[in-house]
């Protein structure tokens, strides 16, 4: 499995995704941010706020994360946002 090494935030609800085998891109999560958990992530400051967590999602401090195993097939596949 791959592991995302740095997710950067970008305005618009987009994040700058890196992984460990070189796949990489911008993905657009404003369509995802509904629900209990991600519909907090509207809030841009607690947007900002993503990280990597030890085994290599994307997090942030409310609980919200992704698994890196369907970012990294929407990337590798040029799924891209821009």
């Amino acid at each position: 499995m791959f592991k995302i090494i740095s997710a950067a935030p970008i305005t618009g609800y987009k994040l700058d995704i890196r992984f460990d085998d070189g796949v990489g891109g911008v993905v657009d999560l404003k369509a995802r941010l509904f629900g209990p958990v991600f519909e907090a992530l509207k809030d841009p400051a607690l947007f900002a706020q993503v990280g990597v967590d030890e085994f290599g999602a994307v997090c942030w401090p409310n609980g919200a994360d992704l698994a890196p195993d369907a970012l990294h097939e929407q990337l590798k596949n040029g799924a891209q946002a821009a």
